[in-house]
């Protein structure tokens, strides 16, 4: 695209190369190696800038033609919690900024920051480099204390400042949603004419209908048990609490419903939560399984062996499970909060649940197991629904954000 040849992609809240699902490797993981390698497709090169966090990875390694990712020294080599990466933000922007000059020609066209921490180090480095900074948050602090007042503590008073920061100084801002772009703009006073709205994609290829019955056969589940999926961060943000205690009730209710309930999944840091004990408190040790994180291509056929894959969150800003489940041809149940209403079609392609109560869920998993023949419009529905959504056109509309950021951009109105 004209005038736009290298972005400097900075993620030092979580590498790219990391397994979905562990630790704080989620989502943005997904959307930040996608969108990178469907950029280089529409002639962008991307450098992609981590934090190196584990021996034994290269500091340099090349995910794909167009693509590289730089794991830089920039605190211990370990993984440390999030609430610990403000303090290694100046480090980091340094090591970025050595890292530059060793580069053909040590130039870029536009940052692309994700995440609240690497927004900040796009701003110094936007300063320093005179370039205009792309941010997208993922998730924003104000948001996620609206919807989780009961759950935690508050964020911390440094991120909603930093994001604010961000906020004021980005040349643009990509929101995954209109939902966010809102948000943006009711909390933080965001400029309406500086938000882009693209929607995040899905891999087609791997996500994609097959043959239920050969799944389950696979994963070793029979034909007529009712098989629920969660997959994502064992967290409280991230509800599996919520998907537990609605087994419980509906066990209570419909002893005869033969249901599993498979979780897969890791704790993230400060934030994980031990699931087991709830689930040996209700008594459904035999109903509810815990796995480890699986590969794209083996959750694929998680979401296939599935009647239903849950999203209880109380805060998404998207919800990239519910697209890869639904191009699975397997309806979602989503909680009915940020993105995950745009993400899926209520009634067509998976079902909407308002609140967090434990009878809400189960009345949700009831409906679904009673009635196959909405069960598997919804199934049709949501590989329908799935088609619409594309790295391709996230890469292109990613594209056109920083066109514009580069026309417009000037010295004066960096930072």
């Amino acid at each position: 695209m004209s005038g736009v040849r290298r972005v400097a992609m900075l993620s030092l809240h979580t590498s790219p190369l990391e397994q979905p699902g562990r630790g704080d490797a989620g989502g943005m993981n997904v959307y930040v190696r996608s969108t990178a390698l469907e950029l280089a497709r529409v002639g962008i090169d991307v450098e992609i800038f981590t934090r190196a966090a584990g021996e034994g990875r290269p500091s340099r390694e090349v995910l794909g033609d167009g693509v590289v990712v730089h794991h830089l020294e920039a605190g211990p080599r370990k993984r440390i919690p999030k609430e610990s990466l403000p303090g290694l933000t100046g480090t980091f922007a340094d090591a970025i900024t050595d890292a530059a000059h060793l580069l053909a020609d040590g130039h870029f066209d536009v940052l692309h920051s994700h995440y609240w921490v690497s927004g900040t180090v796009g701003l110094t480095l936007s300063r320093q480099m005179n370039l205009p900074l792309v941010h997208s948050m993922h998730t924003m602090a104000k948001v996620k204390d609206l919807r989780m007042k009961s759950l935690g503590t508050p964020e911390p008073a440094e991120r909603i400042a930093g994001e604010q920061d961000i906020v004021t100084g980005a040349a643009r801002l990509i929101a995954n949603t209109s939902t966010e772009a809102a948000e943006l703009v009711s909390l933080y006073g965001a400029s309406v004419d500086r938000i882009d709205v693209v929607a995040p994609g899905v891999d087609l290829s791997t996500f994609h209908p097959g043959d239920r019955r050969a799944a389950r056969a696979a994963l070793g589940f029979p034909l007529k048990q009712f098989h629920v999926v969660f997959a994502g961060r064992i967290q409280k943000l991230k509800g599996p609490q919520v998907l537990v205690a609605a087994a419980e009730e509906l066990r209570r209710r419909r002893p005869d419903i033969p249901f599993t309930v498979s979780i897969l999944g890791s704790g993230s840091g400060s934030e994980a939560l031990a699931l087991q004990p709830l689930i040996d408190d209700a008594e459904l040790t035999e109903d509810i399984r815990l796995y480890p994180p699986v590969t794209a291509t083996n959750l694929a056929q998680w979401f296939r062996s599935a009647d239903a894959v849950v999203m209880p969150s109380f805060s998404e800003s998207f919800g990239l499970v519910a697209l890869e489940a639904q191009a699975c041809g397997t309806p979602v149940i989503a909680a009915n909060v940020g993105g995950l209403p745009q993400a899926i079609s209520d009634g067509r392609s998976g079902l909407l649940v308002d609140g967090h109560s434990a009878s809400g869920w189960a009345d949700a998993l009831e409906r679904l197991y009673d009635d196959m023949r909405l069960r598997e419009s919804l199934g049709r529905g949501a590989a329908t629904h799935a088609l619409a959504f594309g790295w391709q056109r996230t890469a292109l509309l990613t594209a056109q954000s920083y066109r514009t950021a580069v026309e417009r951009f000037s010295p004066a109105t960096a930072g």
